[in-house]
């Protein structure tokens, strides 16, 4: 896949899966000096790269696991969908869920990059939709 640094990303790790099964690939954070989010802020951080999807492909940004544990750190909007045919910075929209502030530095891992095939759906309106067990029963219906 193509990845294009950009004027921001000098000098950081690019895009990588930290582990050989890893399923997606760590972001960091490209800001120019420590960006401290308080509880209940949320920030859009560059991460310094540009990517090129292959067509019947998409890319998810999603949270890191450590650092919704341990600080409250997430991905808002995750996750995030990253269409074949964008180009331009790939972005996070972090947020602070967490009691304290944290202070997110250049090159932190902020955040994971899965790529995924996409399947288009064709869509066809009808008067009706076909019976099924579950119906129109909604938000809980399955577990009870």
């Amino acid at each position: 896949m193509a990845l294009l640094r950009l004027p921001e990303g000098e000098g950081l790790v690019a895009p990588s899966y930290m582990s050989a099964l890893a399923a997606g690939a760590d972001l960091c954070a490209a800001v120019p000096d420590d960006l401290v989010l308080a509880p209940g802020d949320r920030a859009l951080v560059p991460t310094g790269f540009a990517i090129a999807l292959p067509a019947g492909f998409e890319a998810q940004i999603r949270p890191r696991s450590g650092l919704a544990l341990r600080h409250g750190i997430t991905c808002l909007n995750a996750p995030g969908t990253i269409d074949a045919d964008y180009r331009g910075p790939l972005q996070v929209i972090l947020a602070n869920l967490g009691a304290d502030p944290v202070c997110i530095r250049r090159g932190d891992r902020i955040a994971q990059l899965v790529v995924a095939p996409v399947a288009q759906a064709v869509f066809e309106e009808v008067v009706a939709l076909p019976a099924s067990a579950r119906g129109a029963a909604g938000f809980g219906s399955t577990g009870t």
